[in-house]
């Protein structure tokens, strides 16, 4: 017994000093994201509009210019970050439930739930306009969930238990990706735009999408990160978890709901974003610890710098013309991948 408890996560709190470290970074991300655009205003400038703002000064900036700030700039910096985090969270949960290195938020059939549904609405209703919402990211986010649920229905159908559950993910992601493809077929003059959407974009002109994912990714990031203890509790097995008063499978559910809540409601402002479920956990492990107390809240933070760090490079490297930001994370993520695969190559076998 003792022997297997040495092998598991002994719970740790969370340090001041990492908190200080990662709220100081997410700080610095932003500022510089903020000063530095595609719009060449002049880094001097916008800091002076941004002191004009906070004193009541008198800006250097046109009102044409302060609206770029503050109405494109600043909400997409904003809109990244709660992307970023959503899915880093959500994958050091996944990661925690299945107990594989290499899961990631889109591992249940959340990215393929989106996809389909999102191709349905390019198609079949293009010019919908006058939504307070549009169609696109309603139709991705109850995709995504769709997506999960039928995953669920699917793995507690046949018997229930992790194993079974990653297989049944496999099974609907590939039905739901064949109904993709030939939804895809048959209207081919939509491929480029369901294109686009598929590899990852933070097109925001205001405020509206960050009020309406903020919500479901609060209330996840909250569920995710009180469940942490549990998480470790977890790791050490599931009949030692037992013995210590956790169900087992009452955690799985809970915290498999939470991150595919947050996965969904990323995905429907952003678009399939990969790897940065895998790449940020991997390297808050590697820096802080391997307890889901520590992962989870440092993953939220780590989460939010690089997919801010992703979108100014996807904004500006080719400035005016603009990258798709899921390039920008796989250029980052698949040789990390390809790293954490060789580093945990006996756990995956």
């Amino acid at each position: 017994m003792r022997a297997r408890q040495d092998r598991g996560i002994r719970p740790t709190r969370l340090a001041p000093l990492a908190i200080a470290v990662a709220l100081v970074g997410l700080v610095a991300v932003v500022s510089v994201s903020m000063l530095l655009g595609a719009a060449n205003l002049g880094w001097t400038r916008v800091a002076q509009e941004v002191w004009a703002q906070l004193t009541g000064g008198r800006s250097p900036l046109s009102a044409t210019e302060a609206a770029i700030v503050w109405d494109v700039r600043l909400p997409r910096i904003v809109l990244a970050g709660l992307v970023g985090a959503a899915l880093a969270m959500a994958g050091a949960a996944f990661q925690g439930v299945f107990r594989n290195p290499l899961a990631d938020p889109f591992l249940l059939g959340a990215a393929a739930g989106a996809g389909m549904a999102a191709t349905i609405v390019v198609v079949a209703a293009p010019q919908v306009t006058g939504w307070v919402i549009g169609p696109l990211p309603l139709a991705a986010f109850a995709g995504a969930i769709g997506g999960v649920g039928l995953t669920w229905l699917l793995g507690r159908s046949a018997g229930g238990g992790t194993a079974v559950l990653l297989l049944a993910g496999v099974a609907v992601a590939s039905f739901l990706t064949a109904i993709q493809t030939f939804v895809q077929q048959l209207n081919t003059d939509t491929i480029k735009q369901v294109y686009s959407w598929m590899l990852g974009g933070l097109n925001t002109t205001g405020w509206r999408e960050i009020l309406v994912t903020v919500p479901y990714i609060a209330l996840a990031g909250v569920v995710l990160c009180l469940c942490g203890r549990l998480l470790d509790v977890l790791a050490v097995g599931d009949d030692e978890a037992a013995s210590l008063g956790v169900r087992p499978g009452r955690v799985r559910v809970v915290v498999l709901l939470a991150a595919s809540l947050a996965t969904a409601a990323a995905v429907s402002v952003s678009g399939l974003i990969g790897f940065v479920g895998i790449v940020v956990p991997h390297v808050v492990r590697l820096l802080a610890g391997a307890s889901y107390r520590v992962v989870i809240p440092l993953s939220l933070a780590g989460g939010a710098v690089f997919l801010i760090v992703a979108d100014h490079i996807a904004r500006t490297a080719f400035a005016p013309a603009e990258l798709p930001i899921g390039v920008i994370t796989a250029f980052t993520g698949a040789p990390f991948f390809l790293l954490v695969l060789r580093m945990n190559r006996q756990e995956v076998r």
